[in-house]
């Protein structure tokens, strides 16, 4: 099943109804705040991996 726009538009307008303008963009401040967070949790992972198999190679 598709959504077309019209049924994405009836869908923020029944979002916007429930939950206010405001209350959504603390939604969305969160979520992006959230996402970020995230994003650096993983490139400091990486890192520590790439470190882990570069002390390796150093042991050997």
């Amino acid at each position: 099943m598709k959504l077309g726009p019209w049924e994405l538009v009836i869908i923020l307008a029944i979002v916007l109804l429930l939950f206010g303008v405001g209350r959504i963009s603390k939604i969305g401040t969160e979520l992006g705040r959230g996402i970020r967070g995230f994003k650096s949790g993983l490139a400091d992972g990486q890192e520590e991996g790439k470190e882990a198999v570069e002390d390796a190679a150093a042991a050997d």
